[in-house]
């Protein structure tokens, strides 16, 4: 998987063969902010205006910017996996909270892409 990183956010980049360009889009916020150039250079300098027109954008409006992640999940899961998770935090003497951030933690270091820096 191909990555940019700029100014603390982040982009998945691909390649469409149809239309010969690369694109992209901001990722790990829920406004939607695309970028797309012709060549590498062109992507690059796209998405670093994409990221500060972003930033200008909300400062103009009055909105603060978002950030990736806040730290707080909420997802459902079946009943017998929660059950099992939350017996092995307790037999292990966390919280279901600290024994659920070790297992995405250990889960997420199996994707280097999910290593990028704020």
């Amino acid at each position: 998987m191909n990555t940019m990183t700029y100014n603390g956010y982040h982009a998945r980049i691909e390649f469409d063969a149809e239309d010969e360009l690369f694109f992209g889009k901001i990722a790990g916020i829920s406004d939607v902010v695309g970028f797309h150039g012709d060549s590498v250079g062109e992507l690059k300098k796209a998405f670093h205006e994409a990221v500060d027109d972003y930033l200008e954008t909300c400062k103009s409006v009055g909105k603060d910017p978002q950030r990736p992640y806040s730290g707080r999940m909420m997802f459902r899961v079946a009943p017998e996996v929660h059950r099992r998770a939350a017996l092995a935090a307790e037999l292990s003497g966390k919280s279901l909270n600290q024994w659920a951030e070790e297992a995405l933690e250990e889960a997420a270091a199996h994707f280097p892409e999910a290593r990028l820096s704020a």
